[in-house]
């Protein structure tokens, strides 16, 4: 055998054992980040950090006292894709036709947005609902959208709401981190006419560049190619891939107005998604980025700031 075919072999045998370990690298880094499990890599992560006011309100605040004092409907769901959905309705305490429907963050659950219920429920005098999205609480799935499926899923119980509460209902969509992606990924589609606004606190732009910008935050990794392989295997295995699931892309066809929440301090998401949205965003739109907030924290931080920029949102959408 020739030199030159020798060389030509062992050239062909590093490529594959290269591939062979950037495909095993794949399938780790989407059992890391999307399908269903602990999270451990996230322990200890410092841009999850949140101050001791944050912590306390979190973990000891009010509001969790209010959940476990609810008399919640427990409504369930089957997705297009046949998974059994499942989710939280309170009726408002007098007659009214506006109702505000919630969508949690990664890795949590529907009755964690009790955060917020409990100002749109007691002080607004709303209907809530509180759904847990693909994978998360009591809903069926064995990964995590990151929005994309969770969108369909968001208007599949829509319209399940207006059929419970009649079509002369008004909604209002308010989303968290992943959740706030995921009402501005619904954003794009049709939505019932009934959806006035959608309040987005700390989204992301797409999950290519979230996990791009943290691969290389957490890891030390460009995106090119482990990225895209994984995009791969998310196709294959979850049905969607981390490019097209692009709230970006969804913004610019929306049609209802939307307000852009965001702590300036954020690095796990970090603020720039957000203005780069709101630039993006085809419908009326505001964005209000709030000083020494880190991801998530803006409405503890700056409550009465916070609960002034909704009132002033639903005013100009939804009305009294």
């Amino acid at each position: 055998m020739s030199k030159k075919r020798k060389l030509g072999r062992f050239f062909l045998g590093c490529v594959g054992f290269i591939f062979i370990i950037m495909v095993g690298l794949s399938f780790y880094f989407y059992h890391l980040a999307i399908e269903r499990g602990e999270k451990r890599f996230l322990e200890g992560n410092e841009d999850l950090k949140v101050s001791a006011e944050v912590m306390t309100e979190f973990l000891e605040g009010g509001w969790r006292a209010w959940v476990k004092e609810q008399d919640f409907e427990t409504m369930s769901m089957e997705s297009f894709d046949h998974l059994l959905l499942n989710g939280y309705f309170l009726e408002a305490k007098e007659p009214t036709n506006k109702l505000v429907v919630f969508a949690h963050g990664y890795l949590g659950n529907a009755k964690q947005m009790g955060l917020f219920g409990q100002y749109y429920y007691e002080e607004l005098g709303y209907h809530i609902f509180m759904p847990d999205l693909r994978g998360h609480g009591l809903s069926e799935g064995d990964y995590y959208g990151f929005g994309w499926h969770d969108r369909l899923d968001l208007i599949d119980w829509t319209n399940q709401l207006l059929k419970k509460l009649g079509d002369d209902t008004e909604i209002i969509y308010h989303g968290l981190s992943m959740g706030a992606a995921t009402v501005l990924m619904a954003s794009g589609e049709e939505l019932p006419q009934q959806v006035k606004g959608i309040i987005a606190d700390s989204p992301y732009s797409d999950v290519y560049d979230l996990f791009s910008y943290q691969m290389k935050r957490m890891f030390h990794l460009p995106a090119f190619p482990l990225l895209d392989m994984t995009s791969v295997v998310t196709k294959i295995r979850a049905e969607y891939s981390l490019k097209e699931a692009s709230s970006l892309v969804q913004v610019e066809k929306a049609a209802v107005p939307i307000l852009y929440i965001h702590g300036e301090s954020d690095t796990f998401v970090p603020t720039k998604m957000t203005k780069k949205l709101y630039k993006h965003t085809s419908s009326p739109a505001d964005i209000w980025t709030v000083p020494g907030a880190n991801h998530g924290e803006a409405f503890v931080m700056e409550k009465d700031t916070y609960i002034q920029k909704l009132k002033v949102f639903l005013q100009e959408t939804i009305g009294k």
